[in-house]
């Protein structure tokens, strides 16, 4: 039988810097929005798409779809970017 142990519990983060917290996310959104643009999402599909408008409704639905992410916890880019906007505000 294999010992699976139960990591413990994280303790609970200090209160965040809104105004940090908010520039953090931003970044990781912009991020996000970049690589999803990259890999096609929200691109005109061709011959038979959305016609000239597509491509700006495209980009909008991408950041919505990316604000989404980012505020229901994203990748945690946003934690690591936080983090280091901490330290180096600190030192």
């Amino acid at each position: 039988m294999s010992d699976l142990s139960i990591p413990p519990a994280q303790a609970p983060k200090t209160a965040r810097d809104p105004a940090l917290w908010t520039a953090a996310q931003g970044l990781e959104g912009a991020f996000l929005s970049e690589m999803l643009k990259s890999a096609g999402l929200g691109a005109p599909r061709g011959g038979f798409g959305g016609g000239p408008g597509e491509e700006q409704f495209g980009s909008m639905l991408r950041d919505m779809q990316v604000q989404d992410l980012v505020s229901s916890g994203g990748l945690g880019l946003a934690e690591q970017i936080y983090d280091a906007l901490v330290v180096r505000g600190d030192g």
